[in-house]
């Protein structure tokens, strides 16, 4: 237990944690919005906006996390001069959120997709016999159902971005967990298991939660049929 009070006492922990729960929290808001405009593009009449739409997600979906930060510092950053602010780790801090942001709104398109395939087809078809254009029918009639038909696998991607928020440390973002548990090894190795508990008890109290809640509301919005 010794270990452990020294650890904290040594270490800003629960500052690392907090900067993980930024990142998680900015990335989904932005992704959100973005996973909304995408899946719109999706169910679109127009044919171009599916396909653009559809290439994003397939894209995102398949390219390493790790590579997308790495661009945002190399290729965004370094090449293209794009910043953020002029202190360096709040510029690197928004860098993560836009990468975490690009690549988690094509699992949030997607999970909102799966949602769209619980709402009868009818509905729509009702909504254009009342005259409604396709933006309004999609966002009175088929969303407010998707998110309810949603819930759950909106909170799976909720938690793999949580999770995800640890490769923020490949966009030079100094101040999180993966970071701050590569100092402590390397400066504690002696004590590395104790270490390896304190992170991996940390994500599993945040994790917990985030699934108990996202479990009661997908039982609780579910559209009775």
């Amino acid at each position: 237990m010794q270990v452990f009070v020294e650890l904290f006492q040594k270490y800003d922990i629960l500052g690392a944690f907090l900067v993980n729960i930024e990142l998680t929290l900015w990335a989904a808001l932005i992704s959100a919005v973005l996973g909304v405009i995408l899946v719109m593009m999706r169910i679109s009449p127009i044919t171009s906006l599916r396909k653009v739409a559809g290439a994003y997600v397939e894209l995102f979906k398949n390219m390493p996390l790790t590579i997308i930060m790495v661009f945002m510092v190399l290729g965004v950053f370094a090449q293209l001069k794009v910043s953020f602010s002029d202190n360096f780790n709040t510029n690197f801090f928004w860098l993560a959120v836009v990468g975490l942001s690009l690549y988690t709104a094509a699992f949030v398109c997607e999970s909102l997709r799966s949602g769209i395939n619980t709402v009868p087809l009818g509905q729509a078809e009702a909504g254009r016999a009342l005259g409604l254009n396709f933006f309004q029918s999609a966002t009175l009639i088929i969303l407010p159902q998707a998110f309810r038909g949603s819930v759950a696998p909106l909170g799976n991607t909720l938690i793999a971005l949580l999770k995800n928020s640890t490769v923020a440390a490949a966009a030079s973002v100094a101040t999180e967990t993966s970071s701050l548990m590569s100092e402590m090894i390397e400066f504690r190795p002696d004590v590395i298991i104790q270490i390896f508990l304190i992170f991996a008890i940390g994500y599993v109290i945040l994790i917990i939660p985030i699934g108990v809640l996202t479990t009661f509301l997908s039982n609780k919005l579910a559209v009775r049929r």
